[in-house]
């Protein structure tokens, strides 16, 4: 299977690292132009460096804005400007353990802005124009957590939860208007954030992060069928495809790329 992205301008959010910067990477080898997004210029600055090492030829603007907030998501928009957006993937997002009776109300706010409204206020903004064109995409990166929801951060999967109720709802908005919404859950990845929780733990023993990572999703994700971490170009390699035009007849759905962790068979 040969995806050609060329001529498509996709926005990735949060895509200076991890998983966000892995779908970058993918879609500009594709031949997609790229808008790169992270919180700050530091940030930015990183994330254009690695994408460029990826992807020398990539053409990529970028744009600093903490997606945290409405004026943060109008900042993007601004920097956007007119230039057509085909392909939107919603990467923006937080998480971390605390306890439910332990989480206030400035906790869930944060969550539901940053995890949620920022694809909210981006897909306002941005799909009625991909309809009028008769083509975009539009994926959500929710997580296993959102059916597999964790009891130590209740608040994070509440938040993916309702990152597929937005993306089965927006599909069925558009529907029959040659634009696609869907949904992709990873589950243990090796995001940036991941690596350094084992390089933590193994330090001062000989373990390797491998061992290390494959331990914590065995103690941590039985169920996985895999038994080992997803890396982060496995996760990206599922939404470069949903972003392509082969997948032109997945609409609506929530596709895992969870290793197995979700026990189901649906």
């Amino acid at each position: 299977m040969n995806i050609d992205l060329s001529g498509k301008t996709a926005l990735v959010t949060a895509s200076t690292g991890g998983i966000g910067l892995a779908i970058a990477q993918g879609l500009a080898r594709s031949g997609a132009r790229l808008i790169l997004n992270g919180r700050n210029e530091a940030s930015v600055a990183r994330g254009l460096q690695a994408l460029r090492e990826a992807a020398p030829d990539a053409q990529v603007h970028a744009v600093a804005a903490d997606l945290g907030d409405a004026a943060g998501v109008q900042m993007l928009l601004d920097g956007v400007g007119s230039q057509p957006i085909d392909i939107v993937i919603n990467n923006a997002g937080t998480y971390g353990t605390l306890d439910f009776f332990d989480t206030d109300d400035a906790t869930w706010e944060h969550y539901w802005q940053l995890n949620v409204m920022s694809g909210v206020r981006l897909s306002r903004a941005l799909l009625p124009a991909m309809v009028q064109r008769g083509w975009g995409r539009v994926v959500f990166i929710s997580s296993e957590s959102a059916r597999n929801i964790p009891a130590d951060m209740i608040h994070y999967g509440v938040s993916k939860t309702a990152l597929l109720s937005l993306s089965r709802g927006l599909a069925k908005r558009v529907a029959g208007s040659g634009v696609t919404v869907n949904a992709v859950l990873p589950g243990p990845t090796t995001s940036d954030g991941f690596i350094a929780m084992l390089e933590k733990q193994i330090a001062g023993t000989d373990k390797t992060l491998e061992q290390a990572g494959r331990e914590f999703v065995m103690t941590h994700r039985p169920s996985s069928v895999i038994q080992r971490p997803a890396s982060t170009e496995e996760v990206a390699n599922m939404v470069v495809y949903v972003a392509s035009e082969q997948a032109s007849a997945t609409s609506g759905a929530a596709l895992r790329v969870d290793g197995g962790v979700v026990d189901d068979i649906v």
